[in-house]
């Protein structure tokens, strides 16, 4: 059955309301339970402009809630991101920093017995039903059975085997019990996890149980394989010519971007290629919004309910010369915003307030009535939405951003993979960075550690380059000054940074 026709059915039966009354919070009659449900939408390698092509996610939920316009990955890859997620800790306390072993993954993250205590364990604890749905950390379940489900979940849906990037052709593990999906159009999967999760909603009204969702779906991770109905969508769509777009002159950067000739027409062919397809495999990202707020609004959950919605990492399409990617520390990589709808959360107001992923933990445990362990690095965003929110002045005013080890391992790489059982259909598929050139190691973005605030970056890379760029005067940071920056400027920023990369609890909140 497609996605449609499930909704359709669900029409049928009488439990969706007309979808011009989706866009205002339901009025009922009835009591509303306390505390309030969470439902975290958690997409991959999402860059913020793509957003513009998702008009469901721009009128159920932009333009009924809270836009965080300063909100940040601290780690622009994907499993350190979402260890950081889990946990509310920086990748330096999760030491989780990278995909794959030694420097991270799931097999990594599950050694050190850090999954023992995350979101899930302290919501579960707090009487909450807790669902995950989607992809995991990257190379889940290597090391384990392919039925183990982490502590805290009370039910989970995720892949251990086969194309869960390309939406078709996998295994779940559904609650224990493994269960395959074919190249059925009701197969896709992203279409999938929506389908889990309006169940899961349906399910937790009947029994009047608080519930946090986490959906982890892999769109517009590449390959993008868009569901059958959106497939002809976008035909003529390019990617954004920003300033930065194949940066004319790089003179001014590190080395491994000034080592990249200008991009050529074909790359440009390649990265416009890519960027429609990501568009298309957003849609259904788009109609599982609808399906879920349809299915909160029916049963009478919709008042109750915060919805947030943010990227693991953003992504580069062609800017200062990169193909596509992330990981770099530039706004296109590290900048995903996050948008919330919810009990209290005003509609249509955007706040500049400095925050980012390390905050996700912390901010649904407040809500929920849990208790955040003390070594949570993240502060909880809940204020910000209150009766007085806390002003620019007195809020965060850096946050710490991360790649790569900055003294890395001795270990093979190479070898510890081999040693696991991982289907290679599970790993993360390349970007073109990885695929087109850097066989130059030249032109691979080294390790950093970085300083963001509400005017400057400030970069420290692990060959002694620096960056920094005025951000308000260059937002598209065309002009490196860090040769020419007055020297008190470049001292407190690199003392600040000194902290912030070694802090851990209340130090990094502070």
């Amino acid at each position: 059955m497609s996605f449609y026709r499930v909704l359709s059915a669900i029409v049928a039966l009488g439990l969706i309301a007309s979808f011009s009354g989706l866009l205002s919070p339901a009025r009922s009659s009835i009591a509303q339970p306390s505390p309030p449900n969470i439902i975290f939408i958690l997409t991959d390698d999402l860059d913020a402009r793509s957003i513009e092509h998702m008009p469901k996610l721009k009128s159920l939920l932009i333009d009924q809630g809270l836009v965080l316009a300063n909100f940040f990955t601290s780690f622009p890859l994907c499993c350190p991101s979402r260890a950081t997620i889990l946990r509310g800790q920086y990748a330096h306390n999760t030491k989780i920093l990278g995909n794959r072993l030694p420097s991270g993954g799931f097999e990594k993250f599950h050694a050190l017995g850090v999954e023992n205590s995350t979101i899930a364990t302290w919501l579960q604890s707090a009487g909450y039903r807790t669902m995950y749905v989607g992809k995991y950390l990257n190379g889940y379940p290597g090391g384990v059975a392919r039925t183990f489900v982490p502590p805290g979940w009370s039910e989970w849906y995720s892949a251990v085997q086969g194309n869960a990037y390309g939406q078709y052709n996998y295994l779940l593990n559904e609650n224990g019990k493994l269960v395959a999906y074919g190249n059925r159009p009701e197969d896709y999967g992203t279409d999938v996890y929506a389908r889990k999760t309006v169940d899961f909603i349906q399910r937790m009204a009947k029994e009047s149980q608080p519930f946090f969702v986490h959906l982890s779906v892999y769109a517009p991770h590449s390959p993008a394989t868009a569901a059958p109905r959106h497939q002809n969508l976008f035909a003529n769509a390019q990617a954004p010519r920003t300033p930065n777009f194949n940066e004319a002159d790089v003179n001014d950067k590190p080395n491994h971007i000034r080592s990249r000739p200008l991009l050529t027409a074909r790359e440009i062919a390649l990265i416009d290629e890519e960027h429609r397809k990501r568009l298309q495999s957003l849609q259904a990202v788009d109609d599982a919004i609808e399906a879920m707020i349809v299915a909160l609004k029916a049963t009478g959950q919709l008042e109750n309910t915060y919805i947030f919605f943010t990227s693991d990492n953003g992504f580069h399409l062609g800017n200062h010369r990169l193909m596509t990617g992330k990981i770099a520390p530039y706004e296109e990589d590290v900048r995903v915003g996050l948008f919330i709808r919810g009990p209290g959360v005003p509609a249509g107001q955007k706040l500049e307030h400095l925050a980012g992923n390390l905050d996700l933990a912390p901010t649904w445990a407040e809500l929920a009535g849990a208790k955040a362990p003390d070594f949570v690095d993240g502060r909880s965003l809940a204020a910000l939405w209150g009766s007085a929110p806390p002003s620019l002045e007195s809020w965060r005013q850096a946050l710490l951003l991360e790649n790569g080890e900055m003294a890395p391992s001795n270990e093979n790489e190479q070898e510890d993979l081999a040693n696991t059982e991982i289907d290679p259909l599970l790993l993360e598929p390349d970007d073109l960075d990885d695929l087109w050139r850097l066989e130059q190691r030249a032109q691979a973005i080294p390790p950093y550690r970085a300083i963001r605030t509400q005017q400057y970056l400030y970069v420290e890379y692990a060959t002694g380059e620096r960056e920094l760029y005025d951000l308000i005067k260059d937002p598209y940071q065309l002009e490196n000054f860090v040769s020419r920056a007055d020297a008190a400027l470049l001292q407190s920023l690199s003392a600040q940074l000194a902290k912030l990369k070694t802090c851990a609890g209340a130090s990094c909140r502070e």
